[in-house]
């Protein structure tokens, strides 16, 4: 089980988008994670007219490495720790440092 998981809000600490948040969009095999709006690079695109793709520059959102985020809690407003607990019944859950259940 991963403690970032697709669909979470993030929070970056480090680099150009530092204190940016996003929704992260997809999490690849090697650590790293796409998050929307974070990390944009110019891609040049050739146009497709078969499947009706203009041509042009756009914005393409790039990886970033899963050490510089934090998972968002929205109580505290800020980026926080999570771990892992594993309740009475045996379901094991996300949970930040101060307690509060990520998964909800």
């Amino acid at each position: 089980m991963n403690k970032i998981r697709k669909g979470d809000e993030v929070i970056v600490k480090t680099g150009k988008d530092k204190g940016r948040r996003g929704t992260v969009i997809e999490i690849q095999s090697d650590g790293r994670i796409i998050v929307e709006g974070i990390n944009l690079a110019k891609k040049h695109v050739k146009p497709n007219p078969n499947v009706g793709e203009p041509g042009g520059i756009q914005d393409k959102a790039m990886p970033i490495e899963h050490s510089n985020v934090m998972v968002f809690n929205p109580k505290t407003k800020k980026g926080e720790r999570i771990h892992f607990q594993v309740e009475e019944d045996g379901n094991k859950v996300r949970v930040f440092q101060n307690g509060d259940v990520v998964d909800i």
